[in-house]
């Protein structure tokens, strides 16, 4: 072969290579985006049984369209606490299943004439280029989006065939001769098929090639089957590399993923080499992409079914290995965010933008935690909670960076209408807390200057500031469950306390000042009384906007 053809053939496969990713991701992406909500209830039933998380996991593959995002994401819920081993083992499992999704719609071409790229491709992107063109609803601009990406997929695939099909027809093509090596060494076959696919990140991909050469005429059943088993290998290499810097459970959770993959492939493989020993001209007969997409459901079904009775015993496996017993559960609540907000769940925006809001919430609860300390410090005179709330006061401002250091990150992301809508509420709500916890740190000045000087309120105005500070707290604590749940219930009753507050902070106002009229209080009691007014005052108006914004994301 010349130089020049030799190129020309290199450029047209990388074009329909890339092509092919591109319109995966494409499609994976609007798969995504018109999924939204379904996606956040899925995350819900990762706290089912393990069954269901065996669904989700395939489910979540099929919209995503690559196993190692899913793993990879699975890693990150794990580092930040919200699924377990086992949950996450099961996960593993429906991801490998999943991801035989893409392996069916490359084989569509073989099955009729009709569903050949190079009959309704140009169709798919000429009706999505269309759609996009000429519709403004969100949702119709998403299935263009899907349909664009497929139509990309089978062009890509078409390239790819194309261009190989030529170099297929000779008995000593170098195609050929490869594959014949490949096939008679397994390990070969597989280290292969795992490096391709770690390389572009991507079993769904990689199968989708090797189909791509099957169609072409240069595979045997021999070298696919090894292959293959090397392509389940390989995609586990994304979550290994996601496991580093993440806690020891994380990287447990990947060694599943590995470990998993790696007895599946022994044992399929092992057989695989016996049947192939007895059925040479089998072993060496050619291979469509149809075949591959069947072995492909075959083996990542028959694997979970084996395995499946067994992940408990794959989470002890994964300890004799990674052993994280001696883990000690750190109180520094900035290394907790640090973990929750985990990077690897932006693969799916979705659940990232339900994550950040268990963030927020978290936050939030901090915050809540240190106004009660204020207040018990104000209204006792204790000035070690005063000072204790002070230092809390620095992590709930170091939470506020990082929080809005990682919405900025989801906001980047292909986000539904409501999503986007909810994560700049998040922005404005990450700012309320922070205000409150600002006014908690002001109570806390008041208790350090209230015990410094040795002053007491009255009875009555002792009495007077506990009801107001119980009101404030309890709107705050009502605010953020609004934000947890989306319940009108804690909406409403965050608006009935917030006008109760403003009309109880005047009317306590008015009496303090008869107080001090008639001498009963002192005026530097008067003034601390006044000030704390103002700041729990101040407290309930934040609590409302918080409750505001998650009514305007509630579709009434």
């Amino acid at each position: 072969m010349k130089t020049l053809e030799l190129l020309e053939v290199i450029f047209v496969f990388a074009g329909g290579l890339g092509m092919f990713l591109y319109g995966m991701n494409m499609m994976g992406d609007g798969l995504q985006k018109s999924a939204g909500n379904k996606l956040k209830r899925l995350l819900g039933y990762l706290t089912n049984n393990r069954l269901m998380a065996v669904i989700v996991g395939a489910l979540v593959t099929a919209i995503i369209q690559s196993s190692s995002a899913t793993t990879v994401m699975m890693v990150g819920f794990v580092n930040a606490g919200i699924m377990n081993l086992v949950q996450a083992t099961g996960v593993i499992m429906g991801a490998n299943i999943g991801t035989t999704v893409t392996a069916w719609l490359v084989s569509m071409s073989e099955w009729s004439s009709l569903l050949k790229p190079d009959f309704f491709a140009p169709v798919l992107i000429a009706v999505g280029v269309l759609i996009t063109l000429i519709c403004k609803n969100k949702k119709k601009k998403d299935i263009a989006e899907i349909v664009i990406g497929l139509g990309l997929l089978f062009i890509g695939l078409k390239f790819m065939s194309d261009v190989i099909k030529p170099f297929a027809q000779a008995e000593d093509s170098i195609f050929k001769q490869a594959f014949i090596l490949l096939g008679n060494n397994p390990l070969l076959g597989i280290l292969v098929g795992a490096v391709v696919t770690a390389v572009i990140q991507s079993s769904s991909a990689s199968v989708g090639i090797l189909q791509t050469l099957a169609m072409a005429g240069v595979v045997n059943w021999q070298s696919a089957i090894f292959i293959t088993l090397g392509q389940n290998i390989g995609t586990c290499i994304t979550a290994l590399l996601s496991g580093i810097g993440a806690s020891k459970t994380a990287k447990r959770a990947a060694f599943i993923h590995l470990s998993f993959n790696v007895i599946g492939a022994a044992i399929f493989g092992a057989l695989m080499y016996v049947i192939f020993r007895f059925q040479p001209n089998f072993a060496a007969s050619g291979v469509n992409s149809t075949q591959i997409s069947i072995f492909h459901t075959i083996f990542n079904l028959t694997n979970t079914i084996i395995l499946f009775p067994f992940a408990k015993g794959l989470v002890k496996l994964s300890g004799l290995f990674i052993d994280d017993s001696k883990i000690e559960i750190g109180t520094d609540e900035v290394q907790i965010t640090l973990r929750h907000l985990d990077e690897r769940i932006l693969e799916t925006p979705s659940f990232a933008v339900q994550n950040a809001i268990k963030e927020v919430v978290h936050m939030g609860e901090i915050t809540l935690d240190n106004t009660r300390e204020a207040v018990e410090a104000l209204l006792n005179n204790n000035e070690e909670k005063a000072r204790k709330v002070f230092e809390v006061e620095k992590v709930i401002d170091v939470h506020q960076k990082i929080i809005n250091e990682y919405l900025v990150k989801i906001n980047n992301l292909s986000l539904t209408d409501r999503h986007k809508k909810i994560v700049n509420n998040l922005f404005h709500t990450v700012s309320n807390i922070e205000r409150v916890g600002d006014h908690a740190d002001n109570l806390a000045e008041l208790a350090i200057e209230k015990a410094t000087n040795d002053l007491y309120l009255s009875d009555d105005a002792y009495k007077e500031l506990k009801e107001i500070c119980n009101l404030a707290i309890e709107s705050f604590d009502y605010a953020l469950k609004a934000r947890e749940t989306e319940n009108r219930d804690y909406i409403l009753k965050v608006e009935e306390i917030e006008k109760t507050v403003d009309t109880l902070k005047d009317d306590l106002r008015q009496k303090h000042i008869n107080r001090l009229s008639e001498g009963v209080c002192t005026s530097e009691n008067g003034v601390i009384f006044i000030d704390a007014l103002i700041n729990l005052e101040r407290i309930s108006d934040h609590s409302l906007n918080i409750a505001n914004f998650v009514d305007s994301e509630i579709v009434h």
